[in-house]
Order: C-alpha cells, then structure tokens, then sequence
C-alpha cells in the first residue's frame, strides 16, 4: 500500500466518518482535490473503506474487514522473534460472527480475475474427454497428496509420491506412517470427488469424517479434541474447551455455508478450520481437503498447492492466528488457483 493510501486511511480512522473534503482538508497527502477523491474510490474498490451516502452527502468510514485484509509485509513481520510480536493470542468469536458473515474477503478486482480464471479452466474443461479429464484430475490429485504431506512434514518427494500412489510402492528410507499419510491423502480426494455434493452443506460431523479418513491408521486421535492442543512458533491459543470448539467449527459452518462466493467458501474453510484447530492432529490437511471439495462441487478448478513452499503457507497461516489477517493467506489461495487453472486439464 502507498504511503498516501495509507495515510488517508489512518487519517479516517481517527477522525471517523468524513467527507472527501474533510479527508482532504485534514489528511495532507500532497495531491489534487480531484486525485484524492479517485483515491478514496480506489480504497473503496479494495474493500478499504466503506461507502455511505451519494452525490454531495457522500461519507467514508474503514471497513469492519480492514484489520483483516489490509497488505501486511510478512517478511518485516517475522523480523520480531515469537515473543516480541504484539499479537491477539486468544481466540477471536467476533471476527468470524460479526466480521467474515458480514462482509467479503475479496476485492471486486481480486474476484473478477478469479472468475476469468474459473472460465478460462471451463473452456480447457469443454474440450476434454471424460477419459482426459479424469488423467488430469488424478494428476492434480497426487501433487495435492504430495504437497498437503509435505506442509506437515512428510519426507517423500513427488516421484516416490506418484510411485506409491499408483504402484503401491513404498520409497526405501522412510516411515510407514509418510506412506499412510499420503495414501490417506489419495483415498480423502477420491472420497470427495467421487461425493462431490457430500459436504454441502458443511456440518461439524462431515468435517469429523474428512478428518477420519486422513486419520486412518495413523496414532491420532479422532474427533472434536476434548484438550488443549499447542501450535509450534506462535504464542496463539486455541480454544480448550470442548464446548467451545464445537460452537466455532458452528459458527465457522453457518458462514461458509451462508456465502454465495465459491471462492469466498473455499478460502473461509481453508483458515476456519486451521484456526479453529477442532482435532488433536491433521487440522491444516483437514481443511485443504475440504476447501477443494467445496470448489470441486461447485465445478471450480481445485487447488493442488504445488508450488507453495510450506513455510510461506506456514507463516501466512500463523499470520492470520495472530493478527486474524488475511492477506498474505488471500495471495496464495489466489496464486494457486491461477497455476491450477493454467497448469492441468
């Protein structure tokens, strides 16, 4: 964000609802009366700043969502250690009640290229055979299957992966457990494709069964965990109590579902889930599987997340644990659908 940008945006926030003039009267940002007022629109497109009024009567306000999607530099925010960072270290009830049910997460450009991406992938899509289509799908699915391990630490590179998904193949010098994990992986995605409209809509025990399968013969324990549970390079604190856990996965379904934006779906389960933290183990793989069922029943291209580097996805996550920001997180979910789109089918 511009300096200007940003000072016109402090400068409302501190006044409160303002005119254009106001806000060039008061903010001092060095342009045009008419330069400003093109500013205020473009902060506005951003989902920035809110409108209120027309014509002459036209006032600004900073969104309720600003917090949340404002650009953050993650790389100057990892400069503090663990322990220096301001952060919200408590769960947040409001933001997913009253901030995400009220308003998007996109701005009206970001969701525009997602769409032109999304028509892009039907026009691939239309000239496919169904026999084609399938290649490329189960394609997809196993650098999914690769890449969503490897976030959690598996050790298998994507040829041993595509080797053990297709063969049975197990790769020398591993653990039985990466083996499983990345099977399980394989039998979830064939689950929801296979089930497409399964988890719509999204209930607490349908995400308990996602969980299940991701699970399976691997020592984790299944279910809505009934203990607390720790998060590795942050002071973030989820929920420890069972009950509560139960209300925000809820809560976390009753928005999703509420959202007419597929994306916008997708990328709420992908964090809700991972935020919320419902299982003792397996929340981040839990909610990647669900975030791609959502797109792959609403014929949207899934995500396979193959060129993310897990720690990127690993500190744009802990951003949004300790400062419920989005922003970071929004990039990738955007970057990965654009190499979906352009790289299978």
């Amino acid at each position: 964000m511009e300096n200007r940008e940003q000072q016109i945006i402090d400068f409302v926030k501190k006044t409160g609802e303002c005119s254009s003039k106001e806000v060039f009267d008061g903010a001092n940002v060095g342009v045009s009366y008419a330069t400003l007022k093109r500013i205020l629109v473009q902060l506005a497109t951003k989902g920035f700043l809110i409108v209120n009024g027309q014509g002459k009567g036209t006032k600004y306000n900073v969104s309720p969502i600003y917090e949340m999607i404002r650009p953050i530099d993650i790389e100057d925010y990892y400069k503090k250690d663990i322990d220096d960072r301001d952060i919200r270290d408590s769960f947040n009830f409001t933001m997913i009640n009253d901030v995400l049910a009220k308003h998007d997460l996109f701005s009206d450009d970001e969701h525009q290229m997602l769409i032109n991406l999304q028509s892009i992938y039907q026009k691939n899509i239309s000239h496919l055979s169904e026999s084609s289509f399938n290649k490329e799908l189960e394609r997809l699915a196993i650098d999914l299957s690769w890449k969503s391990s490897q976030i959690e630490g598996n050790t298998y590179s994507l040829l041993e992966t595509e080797r053990l998904l297709k063969d049975k193949l197990t790769a020398s010098g591993k653990t039985k457990e990466e083996a499983i994990m990345l099977l399980n992986h394989k039998d979830a995605i064939d689950f929801i494709v296979d089930n497409p409209d399964y988890l719509h809509p999204l209930t607490i025990s349908k995400i308990e069964d996602i969980h299940s399968l991701l699970m399976k013969e691997l020592d984790v324990e299944r279910n809505i965990r009934t203990r607390r549970v720790g998060i590795s390079g942050t002071n973030y604190r989820p929920l420890d109590n069972e009950f509560q856990i139960k209300e925000a996965l809820q809560g976390a379904c009753l928005v999703i579902n509420s959202k007419r934006n597929v994306f916008e779906k997708a990328l709420l389960a992908l964090i809700l889930i991972s935020y919320i933290q419902p299982f003792m183990d397996g929340n981040k793989r839990t909610a990647r599987i669900v975030s791609n069922s959502i797109l792959i029943n609403n014929k949207h291209c899934p995500l396979s997340f193959r060129t993310v580097d897990p720690i990127d996805y690993k500190k744009a996550m802990l951003l949004f644990y300790e400062q419920n920001n989005i922003s970071s997180f929004k990039e990738i979910f955007i970057n990965q659908f654009e190499f979906a789109v352009n790289t299978y089918f």
